[in-house]
Parts: structure tokens; sequence; C-alpha cells
């Protein structure tokens, strides 16, 4: 991996070609700019001072904080005195792929995939590192830190092994905090996968219950319990979250997003936009997509 292979396009940040994590510190002072990303970032916080910014609102930093942040979620640092943030970013496709098995997992699956989108963090989830477990997650860092210059196509299991490593230690700090389960219930796996694999999908309880042979009520409890939402609620953020990505790397009209999502009513598909990011999907175009495109049908 190159050294640091994070570019910038005006506000919004990605990956270059081939690169599926990146780990290095980063010093802030005054501000870093408000700014969104193509991939998963995870924040720690390791020495100074600043306050965080996002949708969520703003949260004083201390050492041993850590943010994750889904793919398209934007924010900023403000007053900081040498902020010290050692940074985890990593692709969505690698999530998807070579993390896909962690969904199965309850601790990291909430972590990645569910506790982002529950009780209304819109894609963002908190926790803290008590000194040993940060010291743990330093480790790990340094680890994928030391490994950015080696070939990815030799060291790909290494890249992925220390990765799992760290995020294993931060889903043990959101169990502590949360109420997690043993294990993920089977019936909400198959409809966490069958909904993303057909987002434009009409769907409805009664019908996604049906596919799984249970009683839409049983089906909402199973759900709430394991993820903090109800079937549809999810669905939602994860339309949100695709549409997010094509205002960002796409020229196509709103209304086609909305549509290529699930949702073909525009007034529903703004609304519901504007619930999870705090911006119209207009408004967050031409804030994040470097060509600030602002086609028709928006």
């Amino acid at each position: 991996m190159a050294d640091e292979p994070v570019m910038h396009k005006g506000t919004l940040l990605h990956f270059i070609e081939g690169t599926m994590v990146h780990a290095g510190p980063h010093l802030h002072e005054k501000s870093h700019p408000l700014h969104t990303h193509s991939f998963f970032e995870i924040a720690l916080i390791t020495g100074g001072e600043g306050v965080h910014h996002s949708l969520a609102g703003r949260q004083q930093l201390q050492i041993g904080d850590v943010i994750l942040l889904r793919p398209g979620v934007w924010h900023q640092y403000d007053e900081c005195r040498g902020l010290q943030v050692y940074n985890c970013c990593f692709s969505a496709d690698l999530v998807q792929r070579e993390l896909a098995w962690t969904r199965e997992d309850p601790l990291l699956g909430y972590l990645l995939w569910t506790g982002p989108f529950s009780a209304q963090r819109r894609g963002m989830l908190t926790t803290h590192l008590e000194p040993a477990s940060l010291q743990e997650g330093l480790k790990h860092l340094e680890a994928l830190r030391q490994l950015r210059n080696h070939s990815l196509s030799r060291h790909r299991g290494d890249i992925i092994g220390w990765l799992s490593l760290y995020l294993s230690c931060l889903a043990r700090a959101v169990a502590e905090r949360d109420e997690l389960g043993e294990q993920t219930h089977p019936a909400v796996l198959d409809a966490m996968r069958m909904m993303e694999a057909d987002p434009a999908r009409q769907w409805s309880l009664t019908e996604l219950a049906h596919a799984l042979h249970l009683a839409p009520g049983y089906l909402v409890r199973l759900f709430k319990a394991e993820t903090g939402l109800p079937p549809m609620a999810y669905l939602s953020r994860h339309r949100v979250e695709l549409a997010a990505d094509q205002l960002l790397h796409t020229d196509l009209p709103i209304s086609r997003i909305g549509e290529s999502v699930g949702w073909p009513d525009q007034n529903y598909f703004a609304r519901r936009f504007k619930s999870h990011y705090g911006l119209t999907a207009t408004a967050y175009r031409q804030r994040f997509n470097s060509r600030r495109l602002s086609p028709s049908g928006s």
C-alpha cells in the first residue's frame, strides 16, 4: 500500500485504486474542515484536545475516545490543540467481501453493520477505550501501519488479520456499554441480506416475513432485539447510504438515484435522506461532490 493512500477531492476523501486498509496518526491544530469519505473510518484519540462535530452534535474529545463512521457520514474537528488522532480507514468493498463473516458475529456485526444505524446514530458509533484496551488497540494499528508499503498480494492475510484484531478490541469495548446477545438470529441475518441484495424492491414487512416463514410481529421483535431497529427502518438506513454514494460519485439525476434505491416518490426520498444526513440530497451533492454537480430532478 502507498504511504498515504487517501486522496482529497474538495471535501470528499477517497482511497487510491487498489487500497483496502490504511492506518496512521494525524495531528490537528485549530481545526480540520468539514468533509466526508467513501470508506469506513475509525478515529482513535491518543492525545491533545479538540471537539468532534457531526450531525450527532458536538463531542469534547479525550484520550481513548473512538469514533466509527460509515461511508458518506460528514464530520469535522474544531478547537484543536495538539489533537492526536490515529485513523484506521478501510474500504466498503472489504467489509462486503473479506469481512462479510463479521455480520454473523454478535459483537463485530453490531460494530460494523447495525450499531451505527440504531438509536438515531445516523451511521456513527462511539465508544471509549480504557488504558489497557487503548494500548492493545495501538499495537494492532502500528502493525497495520508497518504493512503500508508491503505488497497487498503477499500480505492480504496479515492486513485482514490485524484489522480484525483491532475491530475485535473495539467491539468488546462497545459490548461493555450496550447489551448484545450471544448469537445473531439466522432470520435476522437472512432478512438483512435479502433487503440489501434488492434495495429497489418495494419491500413490505408482510412480504419479508412471509419469505422467512415468520409472523410479521415476531420478525419485528427479533430484528429490534438484534439491531435496535425494525426491518423497514434498517432498509431505510441502507437505502440512504446507497444514495449518498451515488450522489458523491456519479452525475445521475437525483430523481434517478431515488428510484434506484427503492424510493420513486421524490418527496419521500427527500425526507428520508435529510432525516439521516441532516442535508437535502441536493445540498449534500453540492457540498461534497468534487465536481459540484447539481443536475435536474433534485
